[in-house]
């Protein structure tokens, strides 16, 4: 297996992609050289500890790159620098090929890891009160995501016509309690947990970090099936062999062994085909 960490500190997403190689190689029928890209969590650690193994027993050789912000992962798709993603949710893609005109799809679920309400200064949502300050993420899927934690709490109302991939916080307003949402990357919201009362962290961060739990939540988000993490490629390429070997292999027994034999694992939505 071969490892990139791209980042975009000063540098076009063009020139970083520039090296990965010929679209048109990639596209073959029965190729075995496979390049999945990732955004910084756990999908990349499920992937090379889970997927991997049975890929490499198949004979793929797999060329993994990290990218450190997820903004980055559609365009190098669609420059044809990857094969694969596994960062995103259907209603995020979806956003995508309609701002982008790309024709992206998911092939498989992956064990996804739901959003929570945590807090490093309340044990209870009772400790909730005016004026708290309450951290959501700063893209628009996983705001409003995030929104509807707080809604079903009952800390805020949200508009009917507030939408999903254009979400803004416009539509919302004070419920129960006169709230502070704060916007942040999603990315920070656990580190910033200090200078907040509460944050909602996508789970992925959660699970990523050595001392914490999915279960350790205050409140954990009854993921929506269009919110859970998904194996995108191009259409184009849904029914080539490698497609259909790497959806095979998450829905393995193989890897629902190792997702079940880890407790880093404990809370996610797990995939169908195990049911």
């Amino acid at each position: 297996m071969k490892k990139r960490l791209v980042s975009v500190l000063g540098v076009s997403i063009s020139l970083l992609l520039a090296g990965c190689g010929d679209g048109d190689q990639a596209s073959g029928e029965d190729k075995k050289e496979i390049r999945v890209g990732f955004g910084v969590g756990t999908y990349e650690q499920q992937f090379k500890e889970g997927i991997l193994p049975i890929l490499e027993e198949k004979g793929y050789t797999v060329d993994t790159t990290t990218f450190s912000q997820n903004m980055q992962l559609n365009p190098a798709m669609q420059e044809g620098s990857l094969d694969a993603t596994i960062f995103q949710s259907t209603a995020y893609m979806e956003g995508i090929n309609d701002e982008r005109d790309m024709n992206m799809t998911g092939i498989v679920f992956v064990p996804s890891a739901p959003q929570g309400l945590y807090s490093e200064h309340h044990d209870s949502l009772d400790e909730v009160k005016d004026g708290s300050t309450v951290g959501v993420p700063n893209d628009p899927v996983n705001q409003e995501r995030a929104v509807r934690i707080l809604e079903e709490l009952g800390w805020v109302t949200v508009s009917d016509d507030a939408g999903v991939t254009d979400f803004t916080l416009d539509g919302v307003e004070p419920a129960d309690y006169d709230i502070d949402i704060k916007v942040l990357d999603a990315a920070q919201i656990l580190v910033s947990l200090q200078d907040i009362d509460f944050g909602i962290v996508n789970g992925n961060y959660i699970a990523s970090a050595p001392d914490r739990k999915i279960t350790d939540a205050l409140k954990i988000e009854n993921t929506p099936e269009q919110h859970r993490i998904i194996v995108t490629i191009e259409e184009e390429n849904e029914s080539k062999e490698w497609a259909t070997d790497l959806k095979e292999a998450y829905e393995s027994d193989e890897f629902r062994e190792y997702i079940e034999s880890n407790e880093q694992y404990d809370g996610f939505i797990m995939t169908e085909a195990w049911n």
